[in-house]
């Protein structure tokens, strides 16, 4: 069965109500370039494996509505593009090691209604070219850094206080 998973590069696991955590297998999925996990309403936390997944492009965590915080091990997804929290409503920062992910082009936070801020060296991410803030409700301010974001395209602050 090893020999079959290999050649997997799309993942969605979708509406999983009732599951808590991932599989641990999904860390031999080393070909593996997109995780969908919208609306798996109960994970808490991704585990440190992912890390694993080096080939990882996209990373879709929208709707998961119990997720406090991203482990650091994320920084080490260097292939990462795309990164979605949508309706992650009980996030409440973004790590630093945010910048660590030389390829991210896409960060999105519409909705984490408990996001307060965002790091300071968010000005380094180099390849940044859409940061979405929709509807960050305790959202204030944006870092003085945020001009340094040279590759920056679109910034959607709506509904921001």
């Amino acid at each position: 069965m090893k020999e079959v998973l290999t050649s997997i590069i799309q993942l969605r696991v979708l509406g999983c109500f009732e599951l808590k955590k991932l599989p641990t297998f999904i860390y031999q999925l080393t070909t593996l370039q997109k995780i969908n996990l919208s609306r798996f309403s109960k994970l808490k936390e991704l585990p440190t494996f992912i890390s694993q997944l080096t080939a990882l492009q996209e990373l879709n965590l929208s709707e998961c509505f119990k997720l406090k915080e991203l482990p650091t091990s994320i920084g080490q997804l260097m292939a990462l593009q795309k990164l979605d929290l949508l309706s992650c409503s009980n996030l409440k920062d973004l790590p630093t090691f945010i910048v660590q992910l030389t390829a991210l082009q896409e960060l999105n936070f519409s909705k984490c209604l408990k996001l307060k801020e965002l790091p300071t060296s968010i000005g380094q991410s180099m390849t940044l070219q859409k940061l979405d803030l929709l509807g960050c409700s305790k959202f204030k301010e944006l870092p003085t850094c945020i001009g340094q974001l040279i590759t920056l395209q679109k910034l959607d602050l709506s509904w921001c206080s």
